[in-house]
């Protein structure tokens, strides 16, 4: 749901929320083999992350992973974060390593920017890090909070591209203006004043309000790098619409191109999901997908 703090001038940089959902998801299963097999959708994305594993940690890549469902790459919904914990974790349950889901997340050099990834699969629910200082290794949770059960999210997505990642990300981020302490520290004010009380309080639209006005903020700083606060113009007049509908917290994942908000009940959420389907049916490559949080971490069981 954004960065806060891009300034680093206090000595800490980034500093991000966001939220665990369920119907998006990750799931794997691996077991020892003869041979090295890896299957299913980001099998590539696996196998890179299944070697720097196997030879970080001194285990054998004598591995059958079968991946049921991964999470769509480069959309802004940490899929290398959730890929990696979930490969390292099944390592770890093979090979009884007795690691922490931070310890994998190391290895994996997840965590670079946003802590949100580990957070969320280490507890699930809305997550508050704290960016990273001179002794970082990943960024810490400062907030964890179980989101209302009634309370879904609208995800908007354009299938024609993907947002910043790799060396094109860390570009952008080198070639972005100063962003200025000021704001940095209105952004936290309003984090910490507003939307997290409004969470504990069960106040959709005082949270919407908050995440909205970060997400423009800070949509806004990163517009010379991504094309404007949208990288989609076909998310970005899907988002309009659904604001002018009664949804908040309007914003964009990452670098996107997906694009979120968030409405009070299922059937409320449905019903103008359904709506926005019917109204941007032309745009063939955007799908509409509503979702629920997560209010627990990753699941692993060992057979």
């Amino acid at each position: 749901m954004g960065f806060f703090d891009l300034s680093g001038s206090l000595g800490r940089h980034f500093g991000s929320i966001g939220v665990a959902l369920n119907e998006i998801s990750t799931r794997l299963s691996a077991s020892p083999a003869a041979t090295r097999l890896v299957t299913g959708p980001s099998s590539k994305r696996a196998e890179l992350c299944l070697t720097m594993l196997c030879q970080a940690l001194g285990v054998s890549d004598q591995l059958r992973i079968r991946i049921d469902s991964a999470i769509p790459e480069h959309v802004g919904l940490g899929s290398g974060t959730q890929m990696a914990l979930a490969i390292g974790m099944a390592l770890n349950g093979i090979y009884g390593l007795g690691l922490s889901v931070r310890q994998i997340a190391a290895v994996t050099e997840r965590g670079l920017r946003s802590g949100i990834g580990i957070g969320i699969f280490e507890r699930g629910g809305l997550v508050v890090d704290g960016g990273r200082g001179e002794k970082t290794i990943t960024p810490p949770v400062l907030v964890q909070m179980d989101i209302p059960e009634d309370w879904r999210f609208v995800l908007v997505f354009d299938e024609r591209g993907q947002g910043l990642h790799g060396s094109q990300e860390v570009q952008a981020f080198s070639q972005l203006p100063p962003f200025s302490a000021l704001e940095a520290a209105r952004l936290c004010y309003l984090l910490l004043m507003q939307g997290l009380p409004a969470v504990a309080e069960q106040d959709l639209g005082k949270f919407g309000e908050v995440i909205t006005e970060l997400q423009r903020s800070v949509g806004e700083h990163f517009a010379s790098a991504q094309g404007g606060v949208f990288t989609s113009p076909e998310v970005a007049q899907v988002m309009a619409w659904l604001a002018g509908q009664g949804a908040v917290a309007i914003g964009q994942t990452s670098w996107g191109p997906t694009g979120f908000c968030a409405l009070q009940g299922v059937a409320l959420a449905e019903a103008l999901a359904q709506q926005a389907r019917e109204r941007f049916t032309h745009f063939d490559k955007v799908t509409i997908v509503v979702a629920s949080a997560r209010n627990s971490g990753g699941e692993v069981a060992v057979y």
